[in-house]
């Protein structure tokens, strides 16, 4: 039953991504939905794609082994979600781009499309690759299949439907999938355990005082957490992809306030579910074993698939929406720009904001041009974008989605797969960004120099000091906002024209 349950839900998947495939009729719907989502589809989306396979079957983990305070990994991306949201997320949906690599271009001038682009596009797809292994564990579980069927068929329908429809399908799975988590998770799951173990009264008294003690697991830790997860949702693609759906600033500023709530009590709902399980379950070594014994042990087969579906949901979101992040930043920041003849939009490109960025770096080096002239050029891109636009973007998604099957397949740990590509993510990018938003005298020379010697840096502690050593970050971060500062207080202030070009899109 349990089996038939998740068989259910995957032809459901399928079903809505035809769906999604009559809503894309151009490239702007492919890519972000057409930029007209409300409140209520905006704030299921969001949670979806950042609540996966590491908040659900991880976050039940860290409950059972750290008790209360494994809620932290879980909480850091809620307080990400609620910072961008209130602070950010009104900035960046009036910009009318599609990639975070265009928001550099179109602030700092011509210049660190590329390397940001690279960056992201790598961290895009280590994301789709840990949920992709996430939710084939599941299939080999459930269907007793070996791990390449359990990757292929997984990875199968994720392709599929992400292809179908592009952001419309993900979006449309992402609610259903936001709506099956919310009923597994907080409506089934979290009272059976609970009740199996005696209530919450029963639990918290029968436990340690470091399983039960909200920052048991240490301040390092959740530092940690904190500065990987906080500060990388605030700058992934995955997310600001997700911002660019909105219909308005207020969508974007409420929608993304509620799922960043929704993300603070899922984090509490997995802890409870882990500490309970101590209780159900005893003796496991795996924390990542957790969450499929407690429901076999806890539960009918029938409530037990809704709840394997309700993981599979966030694993195979996180997948779908990391592997759209992906396939968008290679196409519209490595290749085309690179096939591109200088300082002219190609009329392949079908991009506002390709245009915008083109026509603002190119009046930075002429020295002419203005904000009309971005204007126009936006004008004459929305003009070009046709089938053909979105037929390409579904060949990018489908070869990127190929890559991430056989890295699923081959990868030995993608823990560290993951940690590597969120600390180049955070120490790479996240002070140009943030300097490019709030700081005037910021310049592509410190853009260029910070993102260099984050990354350098993060990646030589990685080596001398270990892959999951805090100090990698520390120090990464660091010398990028060192190198940031020096390199543009070192250079010329970026041109008059980009910054009339860009505080016109900012302001409107």
């Amino acid at each position: 039953m349990d089996s038939l349950v998740v068989i259910i839900y995957l032809a459901a998947m399928v079903g809505f991504g035809v769906w999604g495939r009559f809503k894309a009729h151009n490239q702007e719907d492919f890519l972000v939905a057409g930029r007209r989502l409300g409140g209520l589809l905006y704030t299921g989306t969001m949670s979806a794609v950042v609540l996966g396979g590491a908040s659900t079957i991880g976050g039940v983990g860290l409950g059972y082994t750290a008790g209360l305070s494994g809620m932290w990994l879980v909480l850091s991306i809620g307080l990400g979600i609620i910072a961008l949201s209130l602070f950010f997320a009104p900035k960046i949906q009036k910009l009318e781009i599609y990639t975070v690599s265009q928001m550099l271009e179109l602030r700092y001038g011509r210049g660190s499309r590329f390397v940001s682009g690279a960056i992201m596009t790598a961290y895009g797809l280590m994301i789709s690759t840990t949920s992709t292994v996430a939710y084939a564990t599941v299939f080999h579980t459930l269907f007793d299949l070996n791990k390449v069927w359990s990757v292929l068929i997984g990875g199968g329908i994720v392709i599929l439907y992400s292809m179908l429809g592009g952001m419309w399908s993900i979006t449309l799975t992402d609610f259903v999938q936001f709506f099956i988590q919310t009923i597994g998770i907080f409506l089934i799951m979290l009272p059976l355990v609970l009740s199996k173990s005696g209530g919450i009264g029963q639990l918290f008294s029968s436990l340690p005082e470091s399983h039960t003690s909200p920052v048991g697991i240490g301040w390092q830790a959740i530092l940690g957490y904190i500065l990987i997860y906080t500060l990388g949702l605030l700058i992934g693609q995955d997310i600001w992809q997700r911002v660019f759906t909105a219909r308005s600033p207020g969508v974007a500023r409420w929608g993304g306030f509620s799922a960043g709530v929704y993300c603070l009590l899922y984090a509490v709902a997995g802890a409870l579910i882990g500490m309970a399980a101590t209780t159900i379950v005893p003796g496991i070594e795996v924390q990542d074993d957790v969450f499929a014994a407690v429901v076999d042990a806890s539960m009918s087969p029938v409530l037990g698939g809704i709840v394997l579906a309700a993981a599979l949901a966030a694993m195979m979101s996180t997948a779908s929406g990391s592997l759209m992040a992906a396939s968008t930043v290679c196409r519209q920041d490595i290749v085309e720009p690179i096939l591109a003849r200088k300082d002219i939009v190609p009329a392949s490109a079908g991009s506002s904001a390709d245009g915008a960025a083109a026509d603002g770096s190119a009046a930075s080096a002429n020295g002419t041009g203005s904000a009309t002239s971005a204007r126009s050029t936006l004008v004459r891109s929305l003009v070009r974008e046709t089938g053909d636009e979105v037929r390409d973007s579904r060949i990018y998604l489908i070869v990127l989605g190929v890559v991430t099957l056989v890295l699923a397949m081959i990868m030995p740990s993608v823990v560290e797969a993951l940690t590597v590509a969120y600390n180049l993510l955070v120490a790479g990018l996240f002070i140009p960004i943030l300097g490019g938003l709030v700081f005037k005298r910021g310049t592509i020379v410190g853009v260029m120099a910070g993102m260099i010697l984050g990354a350098v840096t993060t990646v030589v502690v990685m080596i001398t000091m270990g892959i999951y050593s805090n100090e990698a970050i520390y120090l990464g971060l660091i010398a990028s906002l060192v190198g940031y500062l020096v390199g543009s207080f070192a250079s010329k202030p970026t041109s008059p024209e980009v910054m009339a070009a860009w505080k016109e899109r900012i302001n409107r």
